[in-house]
């Protein structure tokens, strides 16, 4: 392969002195690994142009600019929750970024993308065959027992036509540099490849860090290569303006961020198995309006786990009946079920035999060589070479050693563990591979203002479209912090780069907007998936509930200050606010009677009280976390800060001042939540469903505290701390002259509709929401949620608040929450008797 030099850079010349000095000495000090290519040196140990002209304009920003920089588009990392999860590990993990991206040259560049091409379009003809004809087999070029060994042999999938012709419109591989400076596949990804959005992520951050520097290296832009997945997916579908969903294992799968992003990112519906329904040979999704067809699923699940009707029966990730949907042509799966097979290690030692003879021209691009134990020759060569192989499972899930089955190293094996192995590959030879030992070339990486060499794996993706291929420029680069890795995975000491592919020439900057005359205007409510509105329901919920805590510890804190604003400090007040604590799970029995710092410290911060305040707000985040595609990132970057400052444990507070602090600070945050809420969100049903719930559990604390401090025995005391519970101290001494008195104070709380924290309100703006919310019989009748409001909003609108009784609030209260039930059967996963929507027709 030519190497790309070129002389040196024109801007390395005018350099400034000190930024001179500093990229001599990154070059000087540099280290790469012995034995192995490295990205920023050639063979004859020059620095690559790209690299060169990179880190001329790198050395440019003083240390102190470029750690400013790169900690600035971080921290949009670390606010919009860019995080992963380690496989086994329940709490996520913050997203690792390099500051430095990987530098690909245009003709480097072009060789790669023509090797990933060929690869695709031989694993695509591969799968044609195995899943069609079966010539492969028959003719003996691939081994029968090389596909069956794989659990992600789907034979269910034998003579089945995929919608759009194709198994695989998406693949990915996993890229090394060889010893002889060659690219080689080490993994290939067709069951359901990862990563893309981490890589849009990746670009979003540096592309923030170092603008002027992005935009003057040419960097080829990544937007062309998803506008060409989404039409192929498009294309895909039997209607012409489909529904496409991305299939998630969950919020717990290792890259639900990636899946949300890339759901918002290319305007798909991000839904779980749950949310679907497969019905008559087609598919549906569950929403607030009933089902709605599914024509195109892009799955990130595992095809295993798809189906428990025919595949893994104790999958809860799946849709019971969606491989017949998929065999009757009802719905697009992209991957098609089955595609895994091709990640089999066994496999891997036939694609350069398979190459020649399905595509009738040699690999461009070699990958590791590999023999599956299945054939008594290669089981012979692998056990005379036993020491110096990496051996592991010829197929994903067969038991094997060590941590998950990995492949190991033999040499780094203890010998009890050496003939461990021997003993196992003689008893089932078909379940291994040996693979030669592959050291992975290294990139350079930033510690400490110092160049160092970190091993990398590049990830390369190709995606159908209607043109054909469409190979994504640049990709997904994981690097190790180990020297001497020789595989590379989201594991506790990995990290990622962006990853730059230098054009010759400006690149044109393209968007994902389509042209005015491609798209038909239209303003309609949409579809909201019925788990999202659940979701949305209960975020409302969980954030108003912890507003109304927040409020009850401030009044707790205030007891004891004097104030001549703050005079509910008698002793029954006091004991009334820490037993309305204890009933909301806020504080255990014991509570009561104790200091108010101790009742505020635990009300706030006791993680195991189900109502606490970090409690509710940690439940919040996990209901937020289940539908980030649908938050803005200011929304979810308010409600982490807020977890993470209740949960600081050394900003426990010691005094009630510096408790009514934290609360103060607590509540503007929730104060903003409500602000992003009501100004940002557009007038859909997903924000309805959200301030349902803020409406439902206001009203019903409203009642609550009613119940509690304006009973008939109530004191001035009671009614004064109701009022700063409802925020009503303003509106109620502005109308009212002659102080306070049980009367017009329950009004104000119950029966006032003009006050916004008032019952009254929350039913009237109830009533709004139902109506704007669709129905699934067009027959003009009421549903059940619309009966219970009427005849709430009726004893409501009728009651007098001098007649008004706790036995009426009580009723109030709990109606309320009959309502809250009634919402959650209606518009919240329907189980089997989901339906669509049905209009009926009249006549007249």
């Amino acid at each position: 392969m030519a190497v790309e030099t070129l002389s040196p850079p024109r801007q390395q010349a005018d350099l400034e002195p000190e930024a001179a000095n500093r990229l001599s000495t990154w070059l000087r000090d540099y280290r790469p690994l012995s034995g192995v290519p490295d990205e920023l040196f050639d063979v004859m140990r020059r620095p690559r142009a790209d690299w060169l002209n990179f880190l001329a304009g790198f050395a440019e920003y003083s240390d102190s600019d470029s750690r400013s920089r790169f900690n600035l588009a971080t921290r949009h990392i670390r606010d919009t929750g860019v995080s992963y999860r380690i496989y086994g590990e329940e709490n996520e993990r913050s997203w690792p970024l390099n500051p430095l991206p990987l530098i690909l040259g245009h003709r480097e560049w072009a060789q790669i993308a023509a090797g990933v091409e060929q690869r695709a379009t031989l694993i695509e003809a591969v799968l044609q065959d195995i899943y069609g004809a079966g010539k492969l087999i028959e003719s003996g070029a691939l081994p029968a027992a090389a596909l069956t060994g794989s659990m992600d042999f789907i034979r269910a999938m034998r003579g089945v036509k995929p919608p759009g012709g194709r198994h695989m419109p998406l693949y990915a591989a996993d890229l090394g540099r060889g010893p002889d400076g060659r690219w080689w596949v080490l993994d290939d990804r067709t069951q359901a490849p990862s990563g893309a959005g981490y890589a849009l992520e990746n670009r979003l951050v540096l592309s923030r860090a170092y603008p002027s520097l992005y935009n003057a290296m040419n960097v080829q832009r990544l937007a062309p290569f998803f506008d060409g997945l989404r039409k192929g997916l498009a294309a895909s579908a039997s209607r012409s303006d489909p529904r496409i969903c991305l299939l998630t294992p969950g919020p717990f799968s290792e890259t639900y961020f990636e899946q949300a992003h890339l759901a918002r990112y290319l305007g798909f519906l991000l839904v779980e198995g749950d949310d679907l329904v497969a019905r008559d040979g087609k598919v549906y999704v569950r929403t607030i309006a009933g089902l709605k067809r599914a024509d195109v699923i892009l799955r990130r699940v595992d095809a295993d786990f798809i189906d428990p009707l025919e595949l893994n029966g104790s999958s809860h990730l799946g849709t019971p009946g969606l491989l017949e949907a998929i065999r009757a042509g009802g719905v697009a799966m992209v991957n098609m079920p089955g595609t895994g097979v091709m990640e089999s290690k066994a496999l891997l030692g036939f694609m350069p035999k398979l190459c020649r003879l399905v595509l009738g021209e040699e690999a461009k691009l070699p990958n590791v060589a590999t023999w599956w134990c299945g054939q008594p020759a290669q089981q012979e060569r692998v056990e005379n070479t036993f020491d110096d192989l990496v051996v592991g499972p010829a197929f994903a899930g067969v038991a094997g050693y060590g941590e998950r089955s990995k492949a190991r190293l033999v040499a780094d094996l203890s010998g009890d563990e050496r003939a461990l192995l021997r003993s196992r590959l003689r008893d089932r030879p078909g379940d291994y591979v040996g693979q030669e030992v592959v050291r992975l070339s290294t990139m350079p990486v930033l510690r400490d203002n110092r160049l160092e060499a970190a091993p990398f794996v590049l990830r390369v993706y190709a995606a159908w479209t209607p043109d054909g291929f469409k190979i994504m420029p640049g990709g997904f680069c994981r690097t190790s912090e180990r020297r001497d890795a020789r595989a590379v995975s989201m594991d506790a000491d990995a990290r990622t780069a962006d990853v730059w592919v230098i054009d010759d020439q400006p690149v044109e900057r393209i968007t994902l907007l389509a042209s005015k005359d491609e798209v038909k205007v239209r303003r309609i409510l949409g579809h909201l998936p019925s788990r999202a509105a659940d979701n949305l329901f209960w975020l409302g919920r969980y954030i108003e509930r912890a507003e109304a805590t927040l409020r009850l510890v401030r009044s707790l804190c205030t007891s004891l200050m004097v104030s001549e604003t703050a005079i509910h400090g008698s002793g029954e007040t006091l004991a009334g606010l820490q037993q309305l604590l204890i009933d909301w799970g806020a504080l255990s029995e014991d509570a009561l009677g104790s200091g108010p710092l101790d009742a505020a410290r635990d009300a706030l911060r006791d993680q195991k009280a189900y109502g606490s305040v970090i409690y509710l707000v940690r439940g919040a985040r996990r209901t937020a976390a289940s539908m980030r595609e649908r938050l803005s990132a200011d929304f979810w970057a308010l409600l982490v800060d807020l977890e993470t400052r209740l949960a600081a444990t050394d900003h426990a507070p010691h005094s009630e001042a510096e408790a009514l602090q934290q609360v103060e600070s607590a509540l503007q945050i929730l104060a903003a939540l409500s602000g992003l809420a009501q100004e940002n969100m557009n007038r859909v049903a997903g924000w309805r469903f959200l301030d349902m719930g803020r409406r439902v559990e206001r009203g019903i604390n409203a009642c609550r505290l009613a119940r509690t401090f304006a009973h008939d025995e109530s004191t001035t005391d009671d009614l004064d701390l109701l009022l700063d519970l409802a925020d009503s101290q303003i509106t109620y001494r502005a109308r009212y002259l002659v102080g306070l008195a049980l009367v017009p104070v329950r009004d104000m709380v119950i029966l006032d509709c003009f006050n916004t924290r008032s019952l009254a309100f929350q039913v009237d703006t109830l009533k709004d929401h139902l109506k704007g919310l669709p129905s699934l019989l067009a027959d003009g009748l009421m549903e059940e949620p619309d009966r219970i409001l009427l005849r709430l909003c009726t004893e409501v609108e009728t009651s007098e608040a001098a007649n008004l009784t706790v036995e009426q609030i009580t009723g109030f209260e709990q109606t309320l929450m009959r309502l809250s039930g009634a919402i959650a059967d209606r518009y919240f996963l329907q189980g089997s008797k989901a339906v669509p929507t049905i209009k009926l027709a009249g006549m007249g």
